[in-house]
């Protein structure tokens, strides 16, 4: 069974009947050291009484031993009558009543309450006097005392309840009025929890509420921020989605468009390059070049399967075997050229693909350039390797040239363009003892750019071209 909630109740409420009970308490204690102070004050003033009633009656009763002298005192006792808070009583020497004192007249007809002239109302002893024959007995009565004690607790009483709650009033009132500012701040949180962080909190000289103020602009401004940061990013994820929808039609329309035209090209090339190595197998150099095509063609047709694959899907981010790749390549690449002699130093090595794509495209660059313009007689390739780096060196002893001569070819961009956007840095220089040396430096996990910048944009890249 769940148990009921109390509402929760108000801050100036509780702080109001906090106040007000701590000077009730105070209060309290007061009246009990002053009901204290009274049981005292009681005990003093009847005691004294009684004494002087005593010595009064002792003075008057020397002589009662006749008759007429026990009259004159009763009589002289009739005269006088009520002495102060005391009870005065005559008995013969048979123990009867003579005389008795009479009742106060003072608030006649009211007492206390007995609980509480129990609790105020002092212990006193009935006092006797022996006058021969008689006996004259002395006994305090405070009641009166105690009755006017009563009343002034009433009258206290009253006065102190119309006090505390003056003062639970003024305290609620005054309390009020200092936290008034909360009721601003709820108001802001809540428009804040619904999504509005325009309002801000005025300062009200109090130094805790001037610091939730400051906290709670502080904060709203900071969410206001992060708002606006919010929809410039959904935006933006608005414009990349396009983007790349856009991207991925005009793969799709690329990827035809190389099967379509570029696949059937080539598979004519093969075709006739097939033709005439049939047709010459009896002339050792027509049918060594046809032999040559057809290599070329089929390694045309592998990358063109490979770009087809790369715009179908997205490059997988497995490693792929860079050096067999590269080592393929040079295989491929002397059988082409017999008169160039290609020496490599390539070792078993993987990488990202989109790594080991750069450094095929770069090989396949340079030794392009290698065949067709640098009248070289040697080549060498090497790939080395580092834990953080890959190296690629191609290296041959042509008639070498100035990289800082300008070109209108586009050749060389190409490959700074490739190295570039994986992270890596390409040097061009003379070798020794002549010659011309390429050497790549790229890191092992390519860096993936955010986006081409508008240097890459503007120039576009052709493989192949020679420089």
């Amino acid at each position: 069974m769940s148990v009921p909630r109390l509402a929760p109740t108000r801050l100036r409420d509780r702080v109001s009947l906090l106040v007000t009970t701590v000077a009730a308490a105070t209060l309290l204690l007061g009246a009990l050291g002053w009901l204290q102070a009274t049981r005292d004050s009681i005990h003093e003033e009847v005691e004294a009484a009684a004494r002087v009633a005593e010595q009064w009656l002792r003075v008057l009763s020397r002589e009662t031993h006749t008759e007429a002298e026990q009259r004159r005192l009763v009589e002289r006792l009739e005269a006088v009558g009520r002495l102060r808070a005391n009870r005065v009583e005559v008995f013969d020497g048979e123990r009867r009543l003579l005389y008795r004192s009479p009742d106060s007249p003072y608030k006649a007809g009211r007492n206390a309450p007995g609980w509480f002239a129990a609790w105020i109302q002092p212990e006193f002893q009935a006092r006797e006097i022996l006058s021969m024959p008689l006996t004259l007995r002395i006994t305090p009565e405070p009641s009166r005392a105690v009755l006017d004690a009563w009343d002034t607790l009433v009258q206290g009483a009253g006065w102190g309840l119309a006090l505390l709650t003056l003062l639970g009033l003024a305290i609620r009132l005054a309390i009020g009025r200092a936290l008034a500012p909360l009721a601003k701040l709820e108001h802001a949180l809540e428009r804040t929890a619904g999504g509005h962080f325009d309002t801000r909190l005025d300062r009200h000289g109090v130094a805790e509420l001037d610091g939730l103020a400051d906290r709670y602009n502080h904060m709203a401004a900071n969410l206001d921020r992060a708002l606006v940061r919010n929809a410039c990013l959904e935006e933006d994820q608005a414009f990349v989605r396009a983007v790349n929808a856009r991207l991925e039609d005009e793969r799709r329309t690329l990827a035809r468009e190389l099967h379509d035209e570029f696949g059937q090209g080539i598979t004519a090339v093969r075709a006739i390059a097939g033709a005439i190595a049939q047709r010459s197998t009896d002339q050792a150099g027509l049918h060594g070049s046809a032999q040559a095509i057809l290599a070329m063609t089929s390694q045309m047709q592998d990358g063109v399967r490979g770009i087809l694959e790369r715009l179908r899907r997205d490059a997988p981010d497995t490693p792929t075997p860079l050096g067999q790749t590269l080592a393929d390549y040079c295989v491929q690449w002397a059988r082409c050229y017999p008169d160039l002699r290609l020496r490599q130093e390539i070792g078993d090595t993987t990488a990202a693909p989109e790594v080991t794509a750069t450094l095929l495209r770069l090989l396949q660059e340079s030794l392009t350039n290698v065949a067709r313009h640098a009248e070289a007689g040697n080549v060498r390739v090497a790939l080395e390797q580092t834990p953080a780096e890959l190296i690629l060196t191609v290296m041959d002893d042509g008639r070498g040239f100035d990289p800082t001569h300008p070109t209108r070819r586009f050749g060389l961009a190409g490959m700074r363009e490739r190295v570039d956007a994986v992270g890596g840095t390409l040097a061009i220089g003379p070798a020794q003892p002549r010659g011309t040396e390429v050497c790549a430096r790229l890191p092992r996990e390519a860096r993936r750019p955010a986006a081409l910048s508008p240097r890459h944009s503007a120039q576009p890249t052709i493989p192949g071209d020679p420089a």
